[in-house]
Order: C-alpha cells, then structure tokens, then sequence
C-alpha cells in the first residue's frame, strides 16, 4: 500500500487526567457510507417528517437504538462528502482547518486527534471497515480497512506493516464478522473506542443477495420532486450531475447486462461502461453470481423490450435504485443489531456508548437526483442515535442543532478528559445526559469546495438556523434563501423577494461573523 508522509508538525500535548481503567466508558462510533435518515425508519415515523406514513424499508435493530437512547432530529455535516466527514470527525474541525476539504486529499496524521488523545489516556484503539483517508491510519492499535472506497464482493483489507488480506465474503458481514473478533480478543481490563465504517449503502450498490431477493419485489413511493422542473432555478442546481434520468448509470450502477442495450441507440453503454460492469460482476462468486444477474436480467428485459424515455425512464431507474440501495442498507441495519447484541449477551451495554450515524445524507429521487454534496437538507442531514444503557433515557428525541464537528470533542467529554481550544465543535454529552436540551451555538456554518469533480456541483458555503438557510455559491456570485418551515423541500429560492430584505442582510452578517469564528478566510472578504 503506497504511503504518504508529512513533515512532523509541532503539536501541544493536554495533560491527561488519571482514570481507574475500568471506570470510563467504552465507545462504539458505527458509521455507514450515505445512509439518508429517510431510509431508516424511526426518522420517517417522526412528527413532521414528510411521507412519514411511507416507510421505505423497517430498520429494526437501528430503529431499538432509538427506543433505547436517543435521536438527534436535526444533526447535520459541514461538507456533504466522504474524506471530508471522516477528517473532521477524527479532528472536530472544519474541512479548512483539518487539511481535507476534497476526497483526493490525504489526511494529516501529524494533527491533533480525538483518537490519539484517547489512545495516550490508556484506551484500546480501533477502526475496521472504510477509512478513505489515503494514508495509513495513526493513534490505533489495530486497524483493518478498505482500500480506497473498497468493494462489496471479495473485499480486500489491509493492516499493519501493508499486509494485505481477502475475503470472499460480503463487505457489511466481513466487517462485522471482524469487529467481533477484536471485541473478543480485546484486553478486557482497559476502555475501548471502536471504530466501525460501513461501505454501505455507497454507490454502486451490489446488495447481499438475500436482501436482493427481497427488495426486487418491492415498489417504492415516488418523492414529491422526483420529475421536478428547473425551470427558474439557478445556475449551480441546473449544473449539477446528479440527475438520476441522465447521470446513473444502467450498466455500472444498476447492473444491467450491457448486452440488454446493444440495440437501443439512447441507452447503448460505452466501453469502458462494458468493461467495469465485468469487473463488478467478476467480483462475486459464481453461484451468487448466477442469481444475482438472473433477478437484474428482468430490467434488462423491460429495457429492451420497451425502450423506455423521458419520465417512463426515470421512474424505472428510481425504482431500481431504491432496490438496491435499501437492500443494501438492510445489511447495515442487521449488522448493527449484531454489534448491540453482543454488548447485551457480554454484559458491555451498561458501560458501552453506541453511535450510529453516517458520514452525510444522500438524494433518494428528491429533484430527481441521486449523491450528496449540496446544502440543501437532503445532503447536508445525517443520522445520528446514541444508546448507553443506564445513562441515556429510551426513546428521546432531541431537535438540537448538532454537526459531525461535534463528535470529537463528545468522545473527550464522555470520557472524561478535557477538550482542547484547538476543536471547533461543541460537545454533545449534557444533551445525552438531559441536562440541556440545546447547545450554545445559533446556526450551524457549511462549505463545499469540491469541483467539477464528480457531479459539477460549484463551491458554496453558507449558514442554517431552525428556520432559514442562507446558500452564496461564490465561483457563480449566486444567493439562495429558504424558509425551512414553510419549504421544507427547499423548492423556493426567496433570495430576490423584498420581503425578506432584512433577514437576508441578518443571516449575510451571521454568515461573516461564523467565517471569522472559524477562520476560513477562502473567498477572501466580507460577503454581502
């Protein structure tokens, strides 16, 4: 595995407070690859939530942490992209701060970290699963990830000293298949903070085939915007790649057998399009193989068959996207209830705080769209629910504004050591433990920076209180403006209606002064 280094930076050591090891808590931090909250079902059952009636898929085991802890209704990401998250959940920073404000940019490993501060106090150190930092992780004692984004089928992961193994499994089983292993070797008279990443659901779905065999039955409600018309909107929406009818991929996102297309001049697949649909499917064993191209053969037949355009189009390929995408959140969903079952049967849950959370949201046909990186509230949301049995009171629901910048410092907090001024986030340990309901800060700040990689999507950056959202997608010189009580859908831009004038000039002057908070001075100058 090819390395990076950095020159060592000066960092300030915090001194360490002394612990009775088995006093502290131990930390499960479990985070899924753009799992939306829609597509779990206790978000979709809360009060307010639009087609709350129509549930998509019955996440039970992530549903029971809810019922047994708490749900964060309003918790969201500072940059709706993967290596971004991930940075500024190790670092409680800002994408400016922690280096890492694309997903080609490795990680700083000489920075300050909440694991290598946990990891000097005396706790035991994991991750397993996805990293997608580009450089080999540091401040754990053992590691075993994905390779860049990995793969479903016969997923490779390396460890220590590049040793590279492969399993012929499935990813969300051979990463919990992994995690309770290190749980049962683990030293059991010291803490613990284990890291568990999911691939999934990250594009390009290849679901387990049980879940396959199941979900291929189903029919999904059609969001309200799914045919949405752009006429009226501005540049950086109409601009984006994010378009389900024209940018996913038959071949390569839903598995359809080019040889289904090769006379349908609109749908028929480039080569290289060939080429990596063979690789995926080379990817999984023969027999599992078999079935799987058997349950896709039927698209490949409608395709043919009817050759399909325009909205008829689009409405199939939302169909077969929600397929495979909850099937393979299904996956998630019974891997989690792994992990809370063994705390439970090994006597760990009373001692153990569990979260579960993603590194963003994720479009589900909204405006007719698929990925992430807006901020809007489809991709800019992120679930997030916390159980520590004994602690944190079942079934609340907290409508806190909370960000991922707010992880790290939480992690300290609970374990009892302090926060550095260094961390920008705020921790969330007196909302767990009822003793507020809110935290200190107004709104929450946004910035985007990755372009046109991808999805087109222009650099923007922006502020968000209960009620409003301010958007300045600074490349184009383009404000956008909505009232998320009365648009929840963010369909009206009312940046150019006189009666919001003052408020505009209020949250333009909100978002100067969280920029100076912060410190991100990228575009240089005050923004009106």
């Amino acid at each position: 595995m090819k390395k990076i280094f950095f020159a060592f930076l000066t960092v300030v050591s915090v001194a360490l407070p002394t612990f009775p090891q088995t006093s502290r808590p131990n930390i499960i931090y479990i985070m899924s690859d753009d799992h939306d909250d829609d597509a779990i079902s206790a978000y979709r059952q809360l009060a307010g939530t639009p087609q709350k009636d129509k549930i998509m898929i019955q996440t039970n085991s992530i549903d029971r942490m809810a019922r047994e802890g708490m749900l964060f209704a309003s918790a969201f990401v500072s940059n709706s992209i993967c290596s971004p998250a991930r940075a500024t959940v190790l670092t409680g920073k800002f994408s400016h701060m922690n280096g890492v404000k694309d997903n080609g940019t490795p990680f700083d490993t000489s920075q300050y970290t909440f694991i290598k501060q946990m990891h000097k106090s005396g706790y035991q150190t994991a991750i397993i699963g996805k990293w997608h930092l580009h450089i080999t992780p540091s401040g754990f004692d053992y590691f075993s990830i994905l390779p860049g984004q990995g793969v479903y089928y016969s997923p490779r992961f390396v460890r220590a000293k590049d040793t590279t193994i492969f399993r012929e499994g499935y990813a969300t089983e051979e990463i919990t298949r992994q995690t309770l292993e290190w749980l049962d070797r683990r030293k059991s008279d010291k803490p613990f903070v284990l890291m568990m990443h999911h691939k999934a659901p990250h594009r390009n779905w290849v679901p387990a085939l049980k879940y396959l065999e199941m979900f291929s039955k189903m029919k999904f409600a059609e969001p309200a915007t799914l045919f949405a018309d752009t006429t009226g909107r501005g540049k950086a929406f109409r601009d984006q790649k994010m378009s389900i009818l024209n940018d996913m991929n038959l071949c390569i996102d839903l598995k359809i057998d080019p040889n289904y297309l090769e006379d349908i001049p609109h749908l028929k697949p480039p080569a290289d399009q060939i080429r990596e649909y063979q690789h995926q499917m080379d990817l999984i064993p023969p027999l599992v193989r078999e079935r799987i191209q058997e349950i896709y053969s039927e698209r490949g037949k409608i395709l043919r068959n009817n050759k399909p355009q325009g909205r008829e189009l689009l409405a199939l390929k939302f169909q077969w996207y929600m397929q495979d995408y909850m099937a393979c959140v299904a996956s998630v969903d019974e891997s989690v209830g792994n992990i809370l079952n063994y705390l439970d049967s090994h006597h760990l849950s009373e001692n153990t705080i569990v979260f579960y959370t993603s590194d963003q949201g994720f479009y589900l046909g909204e405006n007719g769209w698929f990925d992430k990186r807006f901020m809007y509230d489809v991709s800019m949301k992120t679930p997030l629910l916390v159980r520590w049995k004994g602690h944190i009171r079942p079934n609340v629901v907290s409508r806190a504004l909370v960000q991922n910048i707010d992880l790290a410092a939480t992690f300290l907090d609970l374990s009892g050591m302090p926060v550095p001024n260094e961390m920008q986030g705020l921790s969330l340990k007196p909302i767990l433990l009822g003793e507020s309901k809110k935290l200190s800060r107004p709104s929450l700040y946004y910035h985007y920076y990755e372009y046109p990689d991808d999805h087109n999507v222009h650099p923007h950056l922006g502020v968000r209180n209960e009620q409003y959202k301010l958007i300045y997608f600074y490349t184009i010189n383009e404000w956008e403006l909505y009232d998320l009580k009365k648009d929840p859908d963010e369909q009206t831009n009312l940046i150019a209606n006189p009666a919001y004038k003052r408020l505009i000039h209020s949250l333009k002057e909100e978002l100067n002064r969280q920029r100076s908070h912060y410190k991100d001075l990228e575009p240089a100058g005050s923004l009106n």
